[in-house]
């Protein structure tokens, strides 16, 4: 337990030390409170119309719909924010060639990915904290209900592990971090993109594609349901990025 906490303290360092964090940091508040402010507009935008030439119109829930659809387009956010976080974890390490000791010290290849992986997890929960902020302001003009907003982040925050652990995996086949990040984001890219062909599949395949997509598992959330079979997805999605990880520095760990 140790070592896995040297490996995450070593890694929050790195990323604060480097403009990495900063610039990630400064992209995900600045695009957050944007589409939440745009998003805030259009929805009041549309009441007042509704109210101005409506009549009878039944009562609009503003921060329910507000914060849905900002937690929805956050999902997409962080399609571009988490290659950032991954692409150098292990590429960077192998272009160094630093991995070699990083591997063979007491260490050892299971500490040494769980501590980089929770210092990447602990960057993007830092990174909801921000936004967090943003989420606040409702709460001074207004009266949204707090339990489906602590639904929706858990479900980004098990969306981005998951995406955190296939990141983690791709860091490892490549020694350029650049072209890491560029494969990491193809590939969540295409994951996201299941939920869409699903659509115009039909039977068996339809469910199947339904299943693997790993934006489909988050609309429960963003609504504010907990559902047992949605956790247990993303956990054992990251489970296998994170096994894939391990096997891939046992491979090279042998052919060095």
């Amino acid at each position: 337990m140790q070592n896995i906490l040297a490996i995450w303290q070593r890694e929050m360092k790195s990323y604060f030390v480097s403009p990495i964090a900063y610039v990630v940091l400064t992209v995900f508040v600045f695009f957050s409170g944007f589409f939440f402010y745009s998003i805030l507009t259009a929805v009041v935008q549309s009441t007042m119309m509704q109210a101005a030439y409506g009549q009878g119109s039944p009562p609009v829930d503003v921060p329910g719909i507000v914060t849905r659809s900002f937690f929805g387009t956050m999902s997409v956010v962080l399609l571009f924010m988490i290659p950032m976080l991954t692409m150098g974890l292990f590429a960077e390490e192998k272009k160094r060639g630093t991995i070699e000791l990083l591997l063979t010290t007491p260490v050892g290849n299971v500490q040494a990915m769980l501590g980089k992986y929770l210092a990447t997890l602990t960057f993007l929960a830092i990174m909801f904290a921000t936004s967090g902020l943003t989420i606040s302001t409702l709460f001074l003009y207004g009266q949204p209900e707090w339990k489906p907003i602590l639904g929706a982040y858990l479900g980004l925050l098990l969306y981005g592990a998951a995406l955190l652990a296939v990141g983690l995996f791709l860091s490892t086949i490549t020694e350029n971090q650049i072209v890491a990040g560029l494969i990491t984001f193809g590939v969540i890219l295409l994951l996201w993109l299941i939920d869409s062909y699903a659509n115009s599949a039909q039977g068996v395949m339809r469910d199947v594609l339904s299943y693997l997509s790993v934006i489909s598992h988050l609309d429960d959330f963003i609504k504010g349901v907990i559902d047992t079979a949605n956790v247990i997805f993303y956990l054992t999605f990251a489970f296998v990025g994170l096994f894939l990880t391990y096997r891939s520095l046992e491979s090279w760990r042998w052919k060095s």
